[in-house]
């Protein structure tokens, strides 16, 4: 198996609610058979019916909300920019859950959960390289300096 993703895809209560909200963050989208696809970067941000992608994947959905032992994440170029983004998440109607601050490798974060309760973590981390496309390279750890 590749080490790389290509989807990511966020079962959803309300398909149109959630598209909404991505849009207000400034993501754009196409809907093609109740499915929203959203290029994100090298790979694609899916939005889909919740119960439709328990379905397909072959598990049931008790419908319970909470934490499910996952994150996405955007590491951005600057303290700033964390503070901007989770101010537009929040003016997005997001649930802001962990304001910006200091983390313990040196960066600075914060945390907010979409209208489906999916969380998201917005960084600046020194440590990690952001190409001009924002693509995040991964720093060698076994490196000395």
């Amino acid at each position: 198996m590749e080490q790389r993703i290509s989807l990511i895809t966020l079962g959803v209560r309300d398909l149109q609610r959630s598209k909404a909200f991505y849009e207000r963050l400034g993501w754009q989208g196409q809907e093609v058979e109740e499915t929203v696809f959203l290029q994100a970067g090298g790979l694609a941000l899916v939005l889909w019916g919740r119960d439709k992608l328990a379905e397909d994947a072959g598990v049931d959905d008790p419908g319970t909300d909470g934490f499910g032992g996952m994150t996405l994440a955007q590491n951005v170029r600057s303290r700033d920019e964390v503070d901007e983004l989770i101010g537009t998440a929040a003016a997005a109607g997001a649930e802001v859950t962990r304001p910006a601050r200091e983390t313990f490798y040196g960066g600075y974060a914060a945390y907010f959960a979409d209208p489906d309760g999916h969380l998201w973590e917005i960084a600046w981390n020194p440590g990690f390289t952001l190409g001009p496309d924002g693509t995040l390279t991964v720093p060698d750890f076994s490196a000395t300096e």
